[in-house]
């Protein structure tokens, strides 16, 4: 009996020993297990992922129209400026002077030049007057024959002189009354003194943060030198040095977005407004830029920021992720296809283009699984499905 019951186990181990082994055998017939995608439709977006910096369009460059001495600065780096505020002074004395002078001047014609040539105008007036008087008190006397013609001959001069005299003295009084030329050159002098005067005070002519200022008090300044550097309020945009591999799909107009390093937590909306006609050869790029479409007074000249750009969009695309995606080449590439457990290479053509899946315009079909690992083409293997990555990130 005992005998028996040996038997029986050993016979049940035999048999549980032959189950394990069909069932290793039937696995190994089934081939490895590796990582596989089943391809499934969904939007997508293509983008242009790279670093860039903040520029501006637009820098006023700020100088002195005169020669002088600096005797105040009133802004430095990173100040906000409007148009119209006081950036520098020049010392002024000379201007004053002359700018005093000019008043006086004005001021002497007012009161003295004027009311001189004024009471001369009136007492040429009167002698004319009273040579006209003599002249024909005399002509009568030759008429009746009681004078001689010479006396007659010297009322005429005297009346002429009387004449040309007080002439002269309307002409001169014309000049210097209220509104005539001599008043209007005064009047020039005194604006041109009154200038040279402003051109002390060097003012801003646009709104702006000062980016740059090379001058302190002291300096001799002259025509044609950078004082400042003021960068134009609303006039950023993003300078993104771009590897021209990736030019291809930039388009003017494409929306981006902008992330400042320095505030990740800010996104900004931008739009591609040029992109550079040539290649900086020294470093393989082209320069794009994007305008900010929301103001951004955060930013700083020079502040680093990630630029991802969307060239593309479909709505419903065949998606595959990109690292199925074996000797790829432009848009064509091949992946390992699982027919009936046994793989297979397959040719594709690529559209849009992800960061982390590719569209699928031929040779595959939705529901097709492919590997996610290398195989040999004819090699039996089982695929354990992996999760699609995210095509869109908004």
């Amino acid at each position: 009996m005992p005998a028996a019951k040996s038997i029986r186990r050993a016979f049940l181990f035999l048999i549980v020993l032959l189950l394990i082994a069909g069932w290793l055998g039937w696995r190994q017939l089934q081939g490895p297990e590796l990582p596989g995608y089943r391809l499934e439709t969904r939007p997508l977006v293509q983008r242009v992922v790279a670093s860039g910096e903040v520029d501006t369009q637009s820098l006023a460059q700020v100088g002195s129209e005169i020669t002088g001495v600096i005797a105040a600065r009133h802004v430095r780096e990173g100040d906000a400026v409007k148009a119209g505020d006081l950036l520098l002074e020049l010392r002024d004395d000379e201007q004053r002077a002359r700018l005093r002078e000019a008043e006086a001047a004005l001021q002497q014609l007012i009161d003295s030049a004027r009311p001189q040539a004024e009471a001369t105008a009136r007492e040429t007036q009167h002698n004319l007057e009273q040579a006209s008087r003599e002249l024909k008190r005399r002509k009568a006397l030759f008429d009746r024959k009681l004078l001689a013609s010479e006396p007659l001959e010297q009322a005429r001069r005297a009346e002429l002189t009387a004449r040309a005299v007080r002439d002269r003295a309307r002409f001169a009084a014309a000049a210097l009354a209220e509104g005539g030329s001599e008043e209007r050159v005064q009047q020039q002098r005194l604006e041109a003194a009154r200038a040279a005067l402003a051109k002390t005070r060097v003012h801003a002519q646009v709104d702006g943060i000062v980016q740059t200022r090379d001058v302190e008090p002291g300096d001799l300044v002259q025509p044609g030198r950078t004082l400042l550097t003021i960068a134009r309020s609303g006039s950023s945009e993003i300078l993104l040095p771009l590897d021209e591999k990736n030019l291809a799909p930039v388009k003017l107009g494409q929306a981006a977005k902008v992330i400042a390093d320095a505030y990740p937590e800010r996104v900004l909306q931008a739009r591609v407004s040029f992109i550079a006609p040539s290649v900086d050869t020294a470093r393989g790029t082209i320069d794009v830029h994007l305008d900010l479409l929301e103001p951004a007074d955060f930013l700083r000249q020079g502040m680093t920021v990630s630029v991802n750009i969307e060239t593309g969009r479909r709505e419903q695309a065949l998606v595959l992720p990109n690292d199925a995606l074996l000797a790829r080449n432009g848009t064509r590439a091949q992946v390992l296809r699982i027919n009936e457990g046994v793989v297979e290479r397959v040719e594709v053509r690529l559209g849009l283009l992800g960061t982390a899946l590719s569209e699928v315009i031929e040779g595959l079909t939705a529901g097709d699984l492919v590997l996610a690992a290398e195989a040999e083409a004819g090699q039996r293997v089982r695929v354990r499905e992996q999760p699609m990555p995210h095509g869109i990130r908004d």
